[in-house]
């Protein structure tokens, strides 16, 4: 039975300047009891057939073609009142960003408890218990259903907006991206909570994410979507295990590997597509290394392939076995394939820190205070110390609370040591406190995670860029000319085309690109990157990797990269730090500490990568409980409650950050995994 179907849906939103045709024609069904995905890059159209789907449409937002048929009935021809008898009753939606979802104001059980009684006639009481037995299904403790949103975690908030969605067990969920921003541990957690409530109350799922990995672990079927144009549709199998067209391809090879750390991902070159046209060539024209003078002519229909339940968008799809070939190499897509040939242990350290704390003190009731007891500290960064030489990149993980963000602006000097040593560049940063932090803040630069708010949205890319270079008096006849250089670096060319451009006009690339050059334009010694491609799809996330990469090695930048994507970072790092609760657990060579990490905290994290073919079957890691309260750590191995090795030892005391010489590893643990141990617990 089918359960949903969208027949040449058109979606138009109204600007001041012209039309933006956000999707062009898109059709697709779901079945039953279907997990269907919806994948492309920023700017496809996911999110808006979606908005679409349910009525959520900006107002500047047209339905100006198309059907939505939800049992056969079109919802686009429902009055507000029985779309609303519909949503949450029978369609429920996960959002993105769970933050902006739920009211501040309002605790997170006040909030089901009011969608539950908007739609079924129960008592307050009764309601309350439903809500309860919602936080229990998703994981929660139902003690807290009157807590509030700011007093949860990202993942636990998730897991609200999860339970707000399933309050009236709904036969269709449409979920929006909805672990985007999540660390890997959460994201199993999130998707196998999703998967189990599913099953329990047999549900369909319509699953929107640039995530490759995520729709092939969790859906049925799927449709790529570029330009608000379907390119490829059917079954995941065959279209993820066999993809007939370029941009499937090109989604495919951008998507990291960990088990593949020494070749670089190959990445989709350029931008996606100016949308104020509906498309008269083929949508991936422009960035396809196989278009020819067809593609100028039209888009190419979808047609049906020899495989059941296989659909492509391509002028060459019968060529499409050696497409898949020649996608494969990176030369295809215009890649250098140039080795790496710094030498890294000839160069020297930009940076060292040694037992570096940040803490934050509690507040304290007014009692306490006049008792004069002792305060709480929150121990952020609890004693780190690590070193990073010039051309070298050292990637830092762990899950989200582990302090990496925090450590990364406390040794920008952002935020105030609480103790430890900063050396930069071979001087103790108190030398640059005393007189010369313009001097440090020239030389060490932060790029921050959200552009959105570290880009001023008054100021032109021009201004944004050329800000600094008029901090630090450099000469205004040589401000252009810098600003256009630093652009063409990072890969905004021709500079000409952006340089008056603001944010919101721009792509979430190109504005993470703009907030790079702006960092850049001083040609620093040292760079933090605070998850600068959290936000970002997997195409323009290979392609921010390989710049920075790319900067590391040839102008011999220093470089931190922080992320909670533990895939990403073995493709750009040399070394890696993995971090749990302020403290470095694991460090080591990047190809060592992958091929057999030594902490099983390391283990679960590298476990917890989703896999982007579907027909290699992945035990998901669900890793019991949270990580403990920060201000009132356990006593012993911080990890030990989670841990599935601990023994009576690791309860006692802590375990120092023991190496290993003939690996260059170090693990703070008291049974370092063997290769046996590590596949063992890993259900490989």
């Amino acid at each position: 039975m089918t359960l949903l179907e969208i027949n040449d849906l058109k979606v138009t939103y109204g600007t001041q300047d012209d039309v933006v045709h956000a999707v062009n024609g898109v059709s697709f069904e779901i079945g039953d009891g279907i997990n269907y995905g919806l994948a492309g890059e920023s700017g496809s159209g996911k999110s808006t057939a979606a908005e679409a789907i349910l009525g959520l449409l900006p107002e500047n937002g047209t339905v100006a073609d198309g059907e939505v048929l939800y049992k056969g009935r079109d919802l686009l021809s429902l009055s507000d009142e029985e779309r609303r008898d519909i949503l949450w009753e029978e369609i429920a939606y996960v959002p993105q960003s769970a933050m902006d979802a739920l009211d501040p104001v309002m605790t997170t059980g006040s909030q089901i408890r009011q969608a539950i009684q908007t739609h079924r006639n129960v008592s307050m009481s009764n309601a309350r218990d439903r809500v309860r037995e919602l936080f229990d299904l998703v994981g929660l403790d139902p003690d807290r259903i009157d807590d509030y949103p700011h007093e949860f975690s990202g993942g636990m908030r998730q897991r609200v907006t999860i339970a707000m969605a399933l309050a009236l067990e709904p036969d269709l969920i449409i979920a929006d991206e909805p672990t985007t921003g999540l660390d890997v541990i959460v994201q199993d957690k999130i998707i196998d909570k999703i998967l189990d409530i599913q099953d329990r109350i047999e549900s369909s799922l319509l699953l929107i994410t640039h995530e490759i990995g995520v729709i092939a672990e969790t859906c049925d079927e799927l449709s790529i979507l570029y330009g608000g144009k379907v390119m490829e549709q059917g079954s995941v199998g065959n279209v993820l295990i066999n993809p007939t067209n370029p941009y499937t391809m090109g989604l495919k090879n951008s998507f990291p590997e960990i088990e593949s750390v020494e070749d670089d991902p190959v990445s989709i070159p350029g931008s996606p597509p100016n949308v104020s046209e509906p498309p008269t060539g083929c949508a991936f024209r422009d960035r396809c290394p196989f278009a020819e003078a067809t593609c100028e002519k039209s888009h190419p229909d979808l047609v049906d392939l020899p495989n059941r339940n296989h659909r492509s968008a391509c002028h060459f799809v019968e060529q499409a076995a050696q497409l898949r070939r020649e996608a494969t190499d990176p030369r295809t897509w215009g890649i250098s394939t140039e080795e790496r040939t710094t030498d890294r242990d000839a160069t020297e350290t930009i940076l060292e820190t040694t037992n570096l704390q940040k803490w934050y003190r509690q507040s304290r009731p007014l009692l306490d205070r006049l008792r004069g007891g002792e305060p709480d500290y929150v121990r952020a960064v609890d004693g780190v110390s690590l070193s990073v030489r010039r051309s070298e990149v050292l990637g830092i993980a762990g899950e989200s609370g582990c302090g990496k963000s925090t450590l990364g602006e406390t040794i920008a000097l952002l935020e105030e040591p609480t103790g430890g040593e900063i050396v930069f560049d071979g001087k103790s940063v108190d030398e640059y406190r005393q007189g010369a932090m313009r001097e440090f803040r020239e030389q060490a630069q932060i790029i921050f995670q959200d552009p959105f708010d570290s880009l001023n949205p008054r100021q032109p890319v021009r201004r944004l860029v050329g800000e600094p270079l008029a901090i630090h008096d450099r000469d205004p006849e040589d401000r252009d000319a810098i600003v256009s250089d630093t652009l063409e670096r990072v890969g905004l060319t021709p500079p000409a085309e952006f340089l008056d451009q603001y944010p919101h006009e721009l792509s979430g690339g190109q504005r993470q690109r703009v907030a790079i050059a702006r960092a850049l334009v001083l040609d620093p010694d040292f760079l933090i990157c605070d998850e600068p491609a959290s936000m970002l799809d997997v195409s323009l996330k290979v392609n921010l990797l390989n710049l920075l990469r790319s900067l590391a090695d040839e102008e011999e930048i220093g470089i931190i990269y922080i992320s909670h994507d533990l895939a990403s970072l073995a493709q750009v790092s040399d070394r890696l730090a993995i971090m749990y609760l302020g403290r470095i657990v694991e460090s080591g060579p990047t190809a060592n500490l992958v091929s057999q990490p030594k902490h099983p905290y390391t283990s679960l994290l590298l476990s917890a990568a989703p896999e982007k073919d579907p027909s290699i079957e992945r035990e998901r890691v669900v890793l019991e409980g949270e990580p403990p309260d920060p201000v009132a750590l356990p006593g012993g191995c911080t990890f030990a409650p989670r841990c599935p090795h601990a023994e009576e030892e690791c309860y006692e005391s802590e375990p120092e950050l023991g190496a290993d010489a003939e690996s260059e590893q170090a693990a703070a643990c008291y049974f370092p995994l063997t290769k046996e141990v590590h596949s063992d617990t890993t259900g490989d």
